[in-house]
């Protein structure tokens, strides 16, 4: 029987492949993927293995060095091994490639573990824990800007104040253009108690932005910026006359507040000579920028316990020309709001956002509000109980529900599938994919690739498939299946 179903396939394939482009719409990857491996090192390599050789390599790096240090953990910041970067174009990685393998801990000891006040510099994979203040601290010189700062592939655990601090040193030259991406920014248990004890208050976040233009903030993992008693600053913060900020694909767990652009109602902060906001009078928080395409989660009891619980999702305050796209927020108890937007700087759309609580306006905030779905249940969600936000098959108040969206401003969704142009697109952040390739993405992230085409095919075959196969059925060596290789797979499988 299982012979004669694969015969059919087989059949089915050739046709399709013949008559259509089906074939390849199902077996090959049409997104290389957003967290992609940086490429190897070039130019001057200089590889470290103690904290002496890590402090001397930054010291005398010249602009160009990539500094590999090798598996282990180095006590840096307050071992007196503070890492200060003012040359441009320095990139700090593990030898191995492997965040785990590579530990920067100060213990709480001293103060920033990195500062990075010099251009074009990257750090990439590594394991950075226990700053007593910031684990990163991105800032401008006396006299330069400091731009294209990438964060990448970093885990960030328990800093003691925010984990990544973006500031300029004066009002001259400042911090621009950097990415922060496919990281982990975490603040645990144990390490909520350190925050409180150090600094008398909750001053901890995730990623905190001041006077800075043009960052990105994509595919990362943010979670458990909250205390018992105060309220956390945000897992992702752009304020004080930041511009242009994109926070997309990200997924934030359990914190107190999720993305915040602008704070207060009055203030100081950054200006720019084209006026981006020409209507705006007072203080402006934020200018532009777009959140889109995140997951937002909560359902820590002891966070909803604590003295603020869960505040917002997505919080706008004074926030001109900012637009909430496609995001979906669950909370598993009542948070103060899902969305807000408060004080009358605050102009923005917000369109196709799926919540389980409310979109709040607030002390003269103005939006344009289309497509969005607010008080949903959480069965809305495949598992909306343990906070995977993909839309269930039987979301049919989501499905095809959505408003259009300019073109450019989200063509795709968090896991980069393509979304259809005009008013037939998904609420929230996940677009539906009712298939065999969705059934067969094993990697769980929304690509099709060589792995998870073979598991469509075995979930049509119905037996089993062996790791091993992957490899072997790779006729090509491409990481795609064609025409051959799908019929080779079906050939093993029928074997079976």
């Amino acid at each position: 029987m299982i012979r004669n179903c694969i015969n059919d396939i087989r059949i089915f394939i050739f046709l399709s492949c013949c008559m259509t482009t089906l074939c390849s719409l199902l077996f090959t990857s049409t997104c290389l993927g957003t967290c992609q491996a940086l490429p190897p090192p070039s130019g001057n390599i200089v590889v470290v293995d103690s904290e002496i050789e890590i402090w001397n390599a930054v010291n005398s790096a010249i602009s160009g060095d990539t500094i590999l240090v090798a598996d282990g953990t180095y006590n840096l910041g307050g071992a007196g091994y503070y890492l200060w970067i003012d040359v441009p174009g320095i990139t700090i990685r593990s030898q191995s490639g492997s965040p785990e393998a590579v530990v920067f801990d100060d213990n709480y000891l001293g103060s920033e573990i990195i500062t990075v006040l010099a251009s074009n510099v990257t750090i990439a994979n590594l394991t950075i824990k226990h700053a007593r203040t910031h684990a990163i601290h991105v800032t401008s010189s006396a006299s330069a800007d400091t731009i294209n700062t990438l964060i990448y592939n970093v885990r960030i655990i328990d800093p003691g104040q925010q984990a990544i601090k973006i500031n300029p040193s004066n009002g001259s030259y400042f911090t621009d253009y950097g990415e922060i991406a496919c990281s982990v920014i975490e603040l645990t248990e144990s390490g909520r108690t350190e925050v409180f004890d150090y600094n008398g208050s909750c001053y901890t976040g995730g990623v905190d932005g001041h006077q800075s233009r043009g960052w990105v903030v994509r595919d990362n993992t943010i979670e458990g910026f909250w205390c018992d008693d105060d309220l956390s600053e945000h897992g992702v913060h752009f304020w004080t006359g930041s511009r242009d900020t994109l926070v997309e694909r990200n997924t934030f767990i359990n914190n107190a507040r999720g993305v915040g652009f602008g704070l207060q109602q009055n203030g100081t902060g950054r200006t720019y000579s084209d006026t981006p906001c020409p209507g705006a009078t007072g203080h402006v928080g934020h200018f532009g920028g777009i959140i889109r395409n995140n997951f937002f989660f909560a359902t820590d009891p002891s966070l909803f316990s604590s003295e603020y619980g869960a505040d917002t999702g997505i919080a706008l305050a004074q926030a001109c020309g900012a637009q909430i796209i496609h995001n979906s927020l669950a909370f598993t108890s009542t948070p103060f709001n899902a969305i807000e937007y408060r004080f009358i700087n605050t102009q923005a759309i917000i369109v196709n956002n799926l919540a389980t609580h409310n979109i709040l306006q607030r002390q003269d905030g103005s939006a344009d509000l289309a497509g969005n779905l607010q008080y949903q249940p959480l069965t809305i969600f495949k598992n909306g109980t343990s906070g995977d936000l993909h839309i269930s098959q039987t979301s049919t108040a989501a499905i095809d529900q959505g408003v259009s969206v300019g073109a450019g401003l989200c063509d795709d969704d968090i896991d980069g599938e393509p979304r259809p142009v005009g008013d037939t697109r998904d609420i929230g952040a996940d677009e539906y994919v009712d298939s065999l390739v969705a059934e067969g993405d094993v990697n769980n992230d929304g690509l099709v690739n060589l792995k998870d085409a073979i598991l469509s095919l075995r979930v049509i075959a119905g037996v089993d498939v062996t790791g091993g196969l992957t490899v072997k059925s790779d006729v090509s060596d491409d990481q795609k299946i064609g025409l051959e290789e799908a019929i080779f797979v079906l050939d093993e499988v029928s074997k079976q």
